[in-house]
């Protein structure tokens, strides 16, 4: 099960480089930090403006961890986009770790026997599954929606073009109604993620467009395509 937890996994080299980024060489400012730190905690300066640009610079052995730069980046995008919530930041980077490692994406859950590359699939799935497991396939649906609309745009748009495969339309009405089915699910307040998912579904378009900024950043800095262009005229949600 995917949870809120990516803040926790950070580790005291993750604080000292975000230390290190911030006072960029000054041992006042440095100071300063430090005792920001040990009075507000860490959430301010993981909020830092400039951090996320500093992160994406860094070219020493001082690389920073995947908690500390999913966090950081869905926490900017989030906010540029008007989504100025951590809880929901620290879900979607604990769901871009855990969907970037191996077969995940496909799989319900780390030990599930099935595997489902469409959405009409895990609808499928949804239809005959009862109790645990159907919070979890519901939560899935959402997850892997958002996933392959938000990371991976222009994938769905070449298959919309060259197969006619659905459009990021039909990606958006699934994943809201998966966040929506879960949110309401009696297991969804026991783990947590009742608000994140409520608010996933009422904002999944805008959660979208936010990732897919994130994914032309960082995934495809050098790839450009009439998609891209589109998505960039493409009006907020």
């Amino acid at each position: 099960m995917i949870l809120a937890d990516t803040r926790g996994r950070l580790s005291p080299a993750d604080r000292q480089l975000v230390l290190l980024l911030l006072s960029r060489g000054s041992a006042s400012r440095r100071v300063r930090l430090e005792r920001q730190l040990a009075d507000d905690g860490i959430d301010v300066l993981l909020d830092a403006p400039e951090l996320f640009e500093r992160l994406v610079a860094v070219r020493s052995v001082l690389v920073p961890s995947e908690a500390l730069f999913y966090y950081v980046a869905l926490r900017h995008v989030l906010r540029v986009a008007g989504a100025d919530d951590r809880n929901l930041a620290d879900y979607l980077a604990a769901l871009l770790l855990a969907f970037g490692r191996r077969d995940r994406a496909w799989r319900v859950d780390w030990n599930d026997d099935h595997k489902h590359q469409y959405l009409v699939d895990i609808l499928a799935d949804l239809s005959v599954s009862h109790g645990d497991r159907q919070f979890k396939v519901m939560a899935h649906m959402g997850n892997y929606a958002l996933w392959l609309a938000g990371m991976f745009p222009d994938y769905i748009a070449a298959r919309q073009l060259r197969r006619g495969g659905p459009a990021v339309d039909y990606y958006e009405r699934l994943g809201q109604q998966g966040y929506d089915l879960a949110s309401s699910h009696v297991l969804a307040d026991r783990f947590g993620l009742g608000v994140i998912f409520r608010v996933a579904s009422d904002r999944f378009r805008q959660l979208r467009q936010a990732l897919n900024r994130l994914s032309d950043r960082v995934l495809f800095p050098q790839h450009y395509s009439a998609f891209r262009i589109a998505r960039a005229l493409e009006p907020p949600a």
